[in-house]
């Protein structure tokens, strides 16, 4: 059985989001990192970091943002292309989420990028989660 490193990446910061945890532990890849980046620019995460504890492997560190009545700040996260069924887009396929007030991630030959800023580049790619 193969696991896809992407949703675990989701499911933890779900998981921690509803359960009120200031920060989630993940092992790290660039991929992942990218990813942090992404929802730190756009401010669903407050900050993100590697930390090498371990001489074996790095850890993401993503510290999670709350509003001040704790509601957190992503309400929600979906894995879109999956590791069975790959999801690929056109430039002119890309849809905003949740009448643009979500993004989606896609994986670009530019790199990892929104779907507003893949628009904006003319560039398609895989859809890798929606997050609003």
């Amino acid at each position: 059985m193969q696991t896809d490193p992407i949703s675990d990446l989701l499911t933890r910061i779900r998981n921690a989001a509803r359960a009120k945890h200031a920060r989630v532990d993940v092992p790290a890849s660039k991929l992942k990192t990218e990813i942090a980046r992404i929802l730190k620019e756009e401010g669903y995460i407050s900050t993100f970091k590697l930390v090498d504890e371990s001489k074996v492997r790095k850890t993401l560190r993503v510290f999670l943002k709350y509003t001040p009545d704790k509601r957190s700040a992503i309400t929600g996260l979906r894995r879109v292309s999956k590791p069975g069924s790959r999801r690929y887009v056109a430039v002119l396929e890309i849809r905003p989420i949740m009448g643009g007030l979500g993004i989606n991630i896609l994986t670009t030959p530019r790199g990892v990028m929104t779907g507003r800023s893949a628009r904006k580049a003319r560039v398609g790619g895989e859809v890798l989660c929606e997050v609003w």
